[in-house]
């Protein structure tokens, strides 16, 4: 196998690269730009309900990953192996996309659709979790916000390149393959089983190539009952964390605001300027161009001037071109100011899973890591709340997601006091 000259080994940083390229089709086509969009405008009884009840179906999958994401965090940690609960999960999730197909353009599919979103959502993120902790086992510690940062540059690619494929091989073609029906929106509900099989092949030298250190195989009743014990334990020494602590609430909060964006941007764009699919799509691999870029650059600047300064000048820049796109006037000024913003998701979230590596004592670094993984989904589900019950109590989705400026400016806060250094 090949290295570097620095004695890396290349091969399971390129799988760990590659499941962001497999998995980030998810979030782009599904939740974000393409089937939220579609179910909007075309299987909700209108838009502004549609976007609605989008925002409330990803606040009730951000419950069950806040109440999930601990336990199975835990019981892994105790278990020493992440790989088979990641690759059980991915399964999870690419069952339940493929099942999207059978969501027709009809009100009546609401309920199908959005249950089969929940679950793949849920899985999703769940096997996150297992993903991210493996962050440790690929990357040495001189290249460890390179290596997070082009990990999620790689995953904007496979978003960019799995929309493009979409916007031409099936939205908008004149003739859909296969004998696609567009008058039951089939080449749209295609986009679905084109996500599940990308993910599916780009996920696959992960599993070959990364491999977790040996360990004695734990029965999953002590694998249990010592996760829960060692979670209790954790939560215990708070005041001997308090760096720690802070900076973990200080990510799942503005993590919350990031994500929100980012999900909710295509049902915004649609509901809000009347863009169609198309248009949405278009929108769509603009933003993964100028995510890419950032979250590749990002990298090299963590490592250069830390993550915590790389956060911190990343949250305020989104709190300033958020607040443009939220009051631009005009579809082109939201589009200019939509690429600024979009610059700055790769960074923050890239260097947030960084310092949480280099906050981390060496000897615990598996513990803590896995908390940061679990800890970011405990309030996943405050912010799609607030913009859904903002957006149904004033009709107006431009004020529900100026609530995550809010989000923004508390994680923003809360960093100015975390030191890049492990608690003592």
């Amino acid at each position: 196998m090949s290295e570097t000259p620095q004695g890396t080994r290349v091969a399971p940083i390129v799988g760990y690269a590659l499941f962001d390229f497999a998995n980030s089709a998810f979030p782009t086509v599904i939740g974000t730009f393409i089937f939220a969009t579609y179910f909007a405008t075309g299987i909700a009884a209108d838009p502004v309900t549609g976007a609605a009840q989008w925002s409330l179906a990803t606040a009730v999958a951000g419950i069950v990953i806040a109440l999930a994401s601990p336990i199975f965090g835990a019981i892994a940690d105790q278990s020493g192996r992440r790989l088979p609960w990641l690759a059980t999960f991915a399964s999870i999730s690419i069952v339940a996309t493929t099942m999207l197909w059978f969501a027709h353009p009809v009100p009546t599919d609401v309920t199908f659709a959005l249950t089969a979103v929940v679950t793949a959502t849920i899985a999703f993120e769940i096997g996150m979790l297992f993903y991210n902790a493996l962050l440790p086992t690929v990357a040495p510690a001189h290249l460890m916000g390179r290596i997070s940062g082009w990990s999620w540059g790689a995953g904007y690619l496979g978003g960019l390149i799995c929309l493009v494929i979409a916007l031409f091989g099936l939205v908008q073609t004149d003739t859909p393959p296969f004998g696609l029906d567009k008058s039951t929106a089939e080449h749209v509900r295609a986009t679905a089983l084109l996500t599940a099989v990308w993910f599916v092949i780009f996920a696959i030298p992960l599993f070959a190539f990364v491999r977790e250190p040996r360990t004695a195989r734990v029965p999953i009743g002590v694998a249990v009952a010592g996760g829960l014990r060692q979670l209790m334990q954790t939560l215990r020494n708070v005041r001997q964390r308090r760096n720690t602590f802070r900076f973990l609430i200080a990510a799942m909060i503005y993590s919350d605001a990031v994500t929100t964006i980012f999900a909710l941007g295509g049902v915004y764009a649609a509901a809000t300027y009347g863009m169609d699919v198309g248009g949405v799509i278009k929108l769509g691999i603009a933003l993964n161009v100028t995510a890419g870029i950032g979250a590749a650059l990002g990298g090299w600047v963590d490592d250069k001037i830390g993550s915590r300064r790389t956060i911190i000048l990343s949250l305020i820049a989104l709190i300033v071109s958020a607040s443009a796109v939220l009051s631009a006037p005009t579809e082109g000024i939201f589009w200019i100011a939509a690429l600024v913003m979009s610059t700055f998701f790769g960074p923050v979230q890239a260097a947030s899973r960084t310092m949480m590596a280099r906050l981390a004592p060496p000897e615990e670094r598996t513990e803590m890591f896995g908390l940061f993984a679990l800890s970011g989904k405990l309030t996943a589900f405050m912010g799609p709340a607030a913009v859904g019950w903002i957006t149904l109590a004033t009709g107006s989705q431009r004020l529900g997601l100026a609530s995550t400026l809010v989000f923004l400016a508390i994680g923003l806060w809360l960093m100015r006091g975390v030191k890049e250094a492990a608690d003592t």
